[in-house]
């Protein structure tokens, strides 16, 4: 038996379905290649880092001698670290590493976003002048050749540029290892095909580099609880895109336990919900009236969460179908069998390309049987994100790894004509 009101329903989501599918995958094609650039780009442009810290005094001196020794002229960038309502030793651990160190206490505007936006208003009244601003968690490590990598970027005259989110602990344990390939995934499958088809992708929190003009021309107010992606949809309402410097990477300290794991990941999908319900529209009425994809791109970006959970319904109903027949199922003539068939094999084929591109560690190659259980595990902490979308309480991570440079392999992503100082 077929119901014509299940049809008007789910012919609308089959053909969602296709669009997104057929987006992902032309994606994941076009993140298979790095163009190599070994364009010679000087030293020029200088740096204000910020690394905004709250209660992290076991990680926070490695980011800061880290960041002493990068090979980058030393006069051409200052470290200032924000100690945001620290209660433990994380300020006092900075300042003997080096870093200019400001301290904020502020139980209301609490959050990542404040504290940046506070700092930002400390280093415009500074008498220094910057190019660009530098943003790193407290838990990172950077690569020896971040800033100079930047520095390419800039002279190209990208403004708004996010680094490679690479792992320093991907083997701790298997939550570490499959967090970890989502992450190399996304750099390639996402962020870099999306810079190779010169599109806008969007920044990650870290390891990301804004031009000072830009934040000083468009201003930050970016609190939610994915700031990130937030300013970087604000900047692409009026056309700035956010591009990619696959070269320059930042050692992320992944979650150790699932828990760890499934509240970040909430936090995150509370973010997008919320930050989505406010720029959808306007990212659709900016697209329409200037008539750029690149904006209307946005859309897709911001709308991954949904089309998660639109999925797992379709997933569900196509299973009721197949016992009880309630909707005419157009998949197959949308698009052929074949297609969906070299479209399966992609989706299998990729990630292990990617995995052998990057040279991963052999244990990440058993942690890769469970990650499915990974991916799956997004649809119920989605779904919460979704309900939780206006709670803007900000969850913290503990971090406690505390790794310093030398003990991470310096993975490189593509091909640069320096040589790492190691």
């Amino acid at each position: 038996m077929n119901y014509v009101w299940f049809d008007l329903i789910m012919i609308p989501i089959q053909v969602i379905i296709v669009f997104y599918t057929l987006y992902y995958f032309v994606l994941m094609v076009c993140g298979m290649w790095h163009k190599s650039d070994k364009t010679e780009c000087p030293p020029k442009h200088s740096f204000a880092i910020i690394v905004c810290a709250h209660n992290e005094s076991a990680v926070i001196g490695q980011l800061v001698n880290n960041l002493q020794v990068l090979d980058y002229p030393r006069h051409l960038y200052d470290i200032f670290v924000v100690a945001d309502n620290c209660k433990d030793d994380t300020a006092k651990i900075a300042r003997e590493a080096g870093a200019e160190v400001y301290e904020r206490f502020n139980t209301e505007e609490v959050g990542k976003g404040y504290a940046m936006g506070w700092m930002f208003d400390k280093v415009f009244a500074m008498e220094r002048k910057y190019d660009a601003f530098v943003i790193f968690d407290a838990d990172n490590l950077v690569h020896p050749h971040f800033l100079y990598e930047m520095n390419r970027h800039l002279e190209k005259g990208e403004p708004v540029i996010q680094g490679y989110l690479n792992a320093k602990n991907p083997t701790d344990t298997w939550v570490a290892g499959t967090f970890a390939i989502a992450f190399w995934m996304v750099n390639h499958m996402w962020h870099l095909a999306k810079y190779n088809l010169g599109l806008s992708t969007a920044l990650g929190g870290t390891g990301m580099c804004i031009r000072t003009d830009i934040i000083r021309d468009y201003g930050w107010s970016c609190n939610s609880l994915t700031e990130d992606m937030e300013f970087s949809l604000k900047l692409l309402i009026h056309g700035v895109k956010t591009t990619w410097a696959h070269n320059a990477i930042v050692y992320d300290e992944k979650p150790l336990t699932f828990m760890q794991s499934w509240n970040q990941r909430k936090r995150w999908a509370q973010g997008h919900f919320d930050t989505g319900e406010r720029y959808i529209p306007k990212l659709f009425v900016q697209g329409i009236k200037k008539g750029k994809w690149t904006i209307l791109d946005g859309i897709v970006q911001i709308t991954q969460p949904y089309f998660l959970l639109l999925s797992a319904f379709y997933i569900i109903m196509t299973y009721i179908n197949g016992i009880v027949p309630l909707y005419t199922n157009i998949i197959y003539q949308i698009l052929p069998v074949q297609v969906w068939q070299i479209i399966g094999i992609g989706q299998y084929l990729f990630p292990l390309i990617v995995l052998a591109q990057i040279k991963v560690p052999p244990k990440v190659w058993i942690y890769y049987l469970l990650y499915p259980l990974f991916i799956y595990s997004w649809v119920p902490v989605t779904f919460l994100g979704y309900l939780n979308r206006h709670d803007k309480v900000w969850s913290h991570t503990q971090h406690t790894r505390g790794v310093a440079l030398g003990e991470v392999k310096l993975t490189r992503m593509g091909d640069t004509s320096r040589k790492t100082k190691e």
